[in-house]
């Protein structure tokens, strides 16, 4: 009988440390605004629906100005479709909208028109930006995005996110629930650090 071969563990080069993919934007899955080669990477988990998550999003806008490009970001999406019934539309309405090189002027719209996101919103917001309807409508009715959607917010339990606007800076954990100038201070020390 052959005995295994073994490998003795001098031998065994140091395992590198990298950091989570899950929390390192990825051009395959995400959508990014500003270079691969920022310093700081700031991920959002949130939902179209949360006023929240609007708050969030002007200051979004504000620190993403500032600091120009030593910083990037990306979405993913995590509908509380429990309490917003619209949320996960809007979710694979965005990425219908992505899909036609159009996901960040969709977001935007989705934003400025967080009370209105009913099906026929969205369609009237497709239009608005020049989407192809005919696609937009057969992705739509198929939800061929629904799976991406869900795989985000798959991700997002499996960070333990429990609400939104949930945000990482550099992989790390920011705590917003006290104030988005929090947001903005994590991206200055990431800064300082790096």
């Amino acid at each position: 009988m052959k005995t295994p071969n073994r490998v003795d563990s001098h031998k065994l080069k140091p395992a590198t440390v990298n950091p989570d993919p899950v929390l390192t934007p990825d051009e395959a899955t995400d959508h990014i605004i500003g270079p691969a080669s920022a310093t700081v990477s700031i991920i959002e988990y949130g939902d179209f629906e949360c006023l929240l998550c609007g708050q969030a999003h002007a200051a979004i806008k504000i620190i993403l100005n500032h600091f120009g490009e030593r910083v990037r970001f990306a979405f993913r999406h995590y509908p509380q479709v429990e309490a917003h019934l619209h949320a996960e539309l809007a979710a694979e309405a965005a990425e219908a909208a992505g899909a036609q090189g159009y996901f960040w002027p969709f977001y935007e719209v989705l934003f400025e028109h967080q009370e209105h996101l009913k099906e026929k919103h969205l369609r009237q917001y497709a239009l608005q930006i020049g989407l192809d309807l005919e696609r937009y409508d057969y992705e739509m009715n198929d939800h061929v995005y629904l799976q991406r959607v869900q795989e985000h917010a798959e991700g997002g339990r499996h960070l333990g996110i429990r609400v939104t606007p949930t945000f990482y800076v550099n992989g790390t954990l920011t705590d917003v629930s006290f104030g988005l100038q929090h947001l903005e201070k994590s991206v200055e020390q990431a800064l300082r650090v790096a």
